[in-house]
């Protein structure tokens, strides 16, 4: 058996490797905050309105935003959990894409606005995805007229995704999603691991969990949970994404665990490249929509 890097990346995506090195070049290296200051000047440039057709629920200490395919039959939901290293808040600015995603495959996506650090540390962000994942299994065929669900993130919402399927699975809720999509999650908070060491120093880690002395706990370090019983899993990463070794644990780990994982590596991108307009954030978003198209299947 021969296993690489090179083997586990789609022949056909090094047709837009020259662009992506082109755009990122042009575009340089960026950072999260690295302190309070420089995050309280972000959220600050982050206020943003619905657009038109979101519908916004309150719950009691978080929201969930709802948006719904334009004259088409609701054939399943994706609960999408947004990135922003637990301390930013990009559910706002997931609108545009829900809606686009919602259109593509005429299905609902429910996104969360969970509770942020450093003012609200773990547990308070996957308190708040839980109690999203668990509204949704009791309204979707109420609301939506479909019980197909489905769950997501990227970056910090991809470990929130999979902290939250880790939560449902010990109550034996878990099957009630049909997969999980993954992109470029942070699974190992506690820099134990050879991939969580690279991230150590990062300030997002001690804005929320710098209160918790063993941060090997599974609702916060997914890498070190029992991995059994969990649904199909996508896992999409750059292949130049820091957090690419991390990726790379969580699906060996999930296949150890006899998990269906589907794991897709793309050249030349960073951390959070399905974000950014190039030709290979396409393909990668095509593939998910591809990959829960199947889930969605009647």
């Amino acid at each position: 058996m021969q296993i690489g890097l090179r083997s586990l990346v789609q022949p056909e995506l090094a047709a837009h490797v020259a662009e992506s090195r082109a755009f990122y070049a042009a575009r340089g290296e960026r950072r999260g905050p690295a302190s309070l200051e420089e995050l309280q000047v972000l959220r600050a440039k982050q206020v943003l309105a619905p657009l038109p057709g979101t519908v916004i629920i309150e719950q009691d200490v978080f929201s969930l935003r709802i948006v719904v395919p334009r004259n088409k039959k609701v054939r399943g939901v994706y609960l999408d959990i947004p990135g922003g290293g637990f301390y930013l808040s990009s559910a706002a600015g997931g609108d545009a894409r829900n809606l686009e995603l919602a259109e593509s495959l005429g299905i609902a996506v429910v996104s969360v606005d969970y509770r942020l650090a450093p003012e609200n540390p773990w547990p308070a962000a996957p308190d708040d995805c839980e109690a999203a994942a668990r509204w949704l299994i009791d309204e979707a065929e109420t609301r939506f007229g479909t019980t197909k669900l489905a769950i997501g993130g990227s970056s910090a919402g991809a470990t929130l995704a999979m902290t939250t399927l880790l939560r449902l699975r010990g109550s034996g809720d878990a099957d009630s999603f049909a997969g999980a999509v993954l992109q470029f999650g942070t699974y190992d908070l506690s820099g134990l691991t050879a991939a969580g060491r690279l991230i150590a120093d990062e300030y997002f880690l001690q804005a929320y969990v710098g209160h918790v002395a063993d941060r090997t706990l599974p609702d916060i370090s997914p890498i070190f949970a029992d991995l059994r019983d969990l649904p199909p899993t996508l896992l999409i990463v750059g292949a130049s994404d820091i957090l690419l070794e991390d990726n790379l644990a969580m699906a060996a780990r999930l296949s150890a665990a006899g998990a269906d994982v589907d794991l897709r590596i793309y050249p030349a991108s960073p951390h959070a490249f399905t974000a950014h307009p190039t030709p290979m954030a396409k393909a990668a978003l095509n593939d998910r929509n591809s990959w829960l198209t199947n889930r969605f299947a009647p």
